[in-house]
């Protein structure tokens, strides 16, 4: 039966999956959230969703999980404009409070630290 940790990096790289995912099956929820100064939206929507998923899949294997680590960080720093797009601009986001977009800021450094305990080479 796999540990405690392990079971921990199998569940980062599911969430990192459908996040990903999420990016093809919401994509005008997604546009809304890239910020403006950033050309090709909608490729760089897919772009981000593709990238969220192929790190999730990288850190499911062990041989990998150094590099899906590394690649979490990256895409979880990359795509934090976006969230900040988001508390700046509520009105696009009804469906949640204003309040709790800006709350929601720190909480992306969440997957940023749980990465980061894969970043060493398992063996």
């Amino acid at each position: 039966m796999p540990n405690l940790k392990t079971l921990s990096r199998y569940l980062l790289g599911v969430l990192f999956i459908g996040a990903g995912l999420n990016h093809f099956w919401h994509r005008s929820f997604y546009i809304a959230m890239m910020p403006p100064y950033l050309p090709w939206h909608e490729s760089l929507v897919y772009a981000s969703g593709l990238a969220e998923a192929g790190v999730g899949a990288l850190i499911l294997v062990r041989r990998w999980q150094v590099a899906g680590a590394w690649g979490i960080i990256a895409v979880s720093i990359a795509v934090f404009p976006a969230n900040v797009q988001m508390a700046l601009h509520p009105e696009l986001f009804t469906q949640f409070s204003p309040l709790g977009l800006w709350l929601r800021l720190p909480l992306q450094l969440l997957p940023v630290v749980w990465a980061w305990c894969y970043t060493r080479d398992p063996r």
